[in-house]
């Protein structure tokens, strides 16, 4: 079975950062090109940036683009997520998976709240 754990998520001040994790188990991590996603409430889960097989290409949705990096470590079966100069609002989900969308059951995803 395919598991993605996501962590690191949590209270966050306006212009803050976190470091997002998620452990992938039950697929060949380096056989599969990767992505975070958000979903806030309310709104449709988009993908925010993806990552090739070997980590030498990553692509970033426009919204977070200059703010977020996305890593892998292939050996670890294990997936970034560094997010700068947070400006949330609210409780946003972030979940990992694969780059094509749908393609494995989702994880529970890690809560990022912006604080006021």
């Amino acid at each position: 079975q395919v598991h993605f754990v996501e962590s690191g998520g949590g209270l966050v001040q306006p212009g803050g950062s976190l470091m997002l994790s998620c452990a992938v188990s039950g697929i060949t991590l380096r056989f599969n090109s990767m992505a975070w996603y958000r979903q806030a409430p309310g709104k449709e889960r988009e993908q925010v940036a993806n990552i090739s097989l070997r980590g030498e290409e990553a692509h970033y949705s426009d919204s977070v683009k200059g703010q977020f990096i996305i890593a892998r470590d292939n050996a670890k079966s294990l997936v970034y997520l560094e997010m700068n100069n947070l400006k949330h609002e609210g409780t946003t989900v972030y979940f990992c998976s694969a780059r094509r969308m749908g393609l494995y059951p989702w994880g529970q995803g890690t809560q990022v709240t912006g604080s006021t």
